[in-house]
Order: C-alpha cells, then structure tokens, then sequence
C-alpha cells in the first residue's frame, strides 16, 4: 500500500471523467466528462473550473503545439479553442457508424496522436486501436472492445496499451521514428476482483501508474511489471491519471459517477471528482499534439 495522501483538486459529480492531461504553457489541466461532451478547465493554483460543452460525446483532450486543443469526439478528431462555440472536424473516425464513439487518446514522445474507439453498447471486437499520421487514421490493433489507456517508456522502445475487458496492461514494441507498434503481449494482468485497467501514465523512473476502474486505487508498476505500490482513494470508479504540476510530480487521478445509485453516493459522496496526489516522482509531460503530422483531408 502508499501512505501518500489525497486531496480534491475538483469538486463535482462526472458521470465518466476521463483523460486528465497536463498543459503546461497554461499551468492548467484539462479533463472531461465523457457522456455529456463536457471539457474541463482546472487551473490549481487558483482552484477555479471552468466548463464547456462541445456537441459531441468526447474520448479525450490533448494540448495541441500549434495552440489550442485537439479533442476526440464521437466523430473523429476535432481542434477546438477554449471559449469557441463550435469545434472543427479534421479527421472522421468512423463516422459512418453512430454505434461507436472515440475514447482514450494520447500522444507519443514526437507528438503522434494515438486514438481508439468503443461501441456504446460495449460489444466485443469493435474497438479500434488508431494511429494518425499523413495517411490519414491506420488501425494498429483491431478487434478490441475497450481501447484505453496508452503510454511510452522513457526510452521510447516500449508502447504500454490498456484493452479494458482483458484485465491487462499490454506492451508493445515501438519505433519511435515510423510509429510503429509491433508484438503485442500481455505484460501485467490485475487479478479476478482488484477492478479493471484503465487510463494510465508513466514515471521518468519508466514506472506504470494504472487507475483501476472499480477498484478504488491507482497501482504502480516497476518496469519490470512488479506491483510497488497501490494508492487508495475514497471513490470506486477510478478512470485515468496524469502528471502535472510545476514540478511535474502532482499525480492527477479522474473519477467517475456512472450509474451509481442515490445509496451508492451517500456511501462515496465524492464520486466523479477529480483529485491530486502528491508525490517525490517526477512524471512524464503531456505530449503536444503535432497537428502537421495529421491529415486533415474530411
């Protein structure tokens, strides 16, 4: 277990927060809520939130280098500026198929955006892991159910990638200079009962921190897949992670609400907040998005 300690860096009940990411030319985070196509602003060093609705169910929120941010909505890849009152589509996603929506997304130490998909429904088989690039989106691992959570080691050989439903955290080969993400194999597996894998981050210490989606905690993994610590918080529905902060070493962890009963959040009135952690890690930055390695052929 961890004796780190907990603190609420934002109140308020998220049906599925989601996808913390760490602007660090702002000094601010941004996270979202999933269902109702929310975008959160939180600048902690004020604790003022700021909310914006954006038409679509959204999958993630990431810094874009060309200012700005890149979103993905249900519809595909979309650029939006804080405080517009439309976004703008660059890159459909199966658009063609109202069934599925687009979920975590992340980008790689060069700034190529990684993205996959879900189905409302949850059904197996169709999730789709996604990579962007001037062809426009290639699939990298099909026949997914819930693509979730990504990251890279610090040396960049290593591409970590969460199939929620497998109950593992998958690693991947990575070439840094084409993008490509080869030999999948199952590198952690959460046992029957500790909650499923979620969104996840790594260390400057090459560390795997995974939110545990009904399991009320954060684990972390040493490189070599051995479990060093687990994090508790007050909350179930434990979605996603990040580094922020001056320092980078402010652990910001999402939380969801989704389908819980009036009993259940008396029982855990904080579900769907967000919430730091501090730490003595330095974390890994949020990557940029480098929008001019993206097709924007719609």
């Amino acid at each position: 277990m961890s004796g780190r300690t907990w603190e609420v860096a934002a109140r308020g009940r998220t049906d599925v927060g989601e996808g913390p990411a760490w602007d660090a030319r702002e000094g601010v985070l941004w996270f979202i809520d999933v269902t109702p196509g929310a975008l959160y602003r939180l600048d902690p060093a004020s604790g003022d939130v700021d909310v914006r609705l954006v038409g679509l169910p959204i999958g993630a929120a990431i810094p874009s280098r060309e200012g700005g941010l890149i979103l993905a909505l249900e519809d595909g890849v979309h650029a939006y500026s804080w405080g517009d009152a439309t976004t703008t589509l660059l890159v459909p996603v199966e658009a063609h198929d109202t069934s599925i929506r687009m979920n975590d997304a992340k980008c790689d130490p060069r700034g190529r955006l990684w993205a996959g998909t879900m189905a409302y429904d949850f059904r197996p088989g169709a999730s789709t892991l996604y990579r962007f690039d001037k062809t426009g989106p290639a699939p990298v691992q099909t026949g997914c159910t819930i693509s979730n959570g990504m990251g890279w080691s610090p040396d960049t050989a290593t591409m970590y990638f969460v199939d929620t439903p497998t109950s593992r955290i998958d690693i991947l080969d990575y070439d840094i200079e084409t993008g490509a993400a080869t030999e999948r194999r199952a590198w952690v597996t959460i046992e029957d009962g500790a909650g499923s894998p979620d969104g996840l981050t790594v260390d400057s210490e090459g560390c795997v921190w995974v939110a545990l989606w009904g399991g009320g905690v954060v684990r972390r993994y040493a490189p070599d897949g051995q479990l060093i610590e687990v994090v508790e918080l007050p909350v179930r529905q434990v979605t996603s992670a990040c580094f922020g902060g001056p320092s980078l070493s402010d652990l910001f962890v999402t939380t969801a609400a989704y389908q819980m009963t009036p009993a259940d959040i008396e029982r855990e009135p904080l579900a769907g907040a967000t919430f730091v952690i501090a730490t003595d890690v330095v974390g890994s930055p949020t990557v940029t998005v480098d929008v001019s390695l993206l097709s924007t052929r719609t």
